[in-house]
């Protein structure tokens, strides 16, 4: 892979060009990691709406009818529904472990295997969750694009 970086002032903003012979997992893979980067999010906290970086988003959970964003230093609210965030989230490395929680897959740390075929992946801050035996198959499978 060739990286080009043109540093000028004469530009007003970061444009960046992929050039490839043909679109593969690697491609993706980069161009997920790249909308992450440049993605907001809105959350509440203290009646205060909070404008996130996506990228910093650990996981998300719903409990009780109420959606939580749980952010590398801070949790927040989201208006939205689980379902409606996986929707948006869906073609970005964020992805269903159980019913009602969707991961950012660049925060996983390590994973264990539970002998009923249960994953526990461990987060920043210490957070460890499970992933349900419904959703361990679909969790391997993007995990193992991300094996060099």
């Amino acid at each position: 892979m060739k990286l080009t970086i043109n540093a000028d002032d004469r530009y007003a903003e970061t444009e960046i060009i992929v050039n490839c012979n043909r679109m593969g997992d690697d491609i993706e893979k980069l161009l997920a990691a790249i909308r992450v980067f440049d993605m907001k999010i809105t959350g509440r906290k203290d009646g205060r709406n909070c404008i996130l970086e996506l990228a910093d988003i650990i996981y998300i959970e719903s409990i009780d009818k109420r959606t939580f964003l749980y952010a590398l230093k801070d949790t927040y609210e989201s208006p939205f529904r689980l379902y409606e965030l996986e929707a948006k989230l869906v073609t970005l490395d964020f992805l269903r472990v159980s019913r009602n929680c969707l991961i950012n897959v660049n925060h996983i740390q390590s994973i264990e295997t539970e002998l009923n075929s249960r994953l526990i992946l461990t987060m920043p801050r210490e957070i460890k969750l499970i992933v349900s035996r419904q959703y361990a198959s679909a969790v391997k499978q993007k995990l193992e694009a991300y094996h060099v």
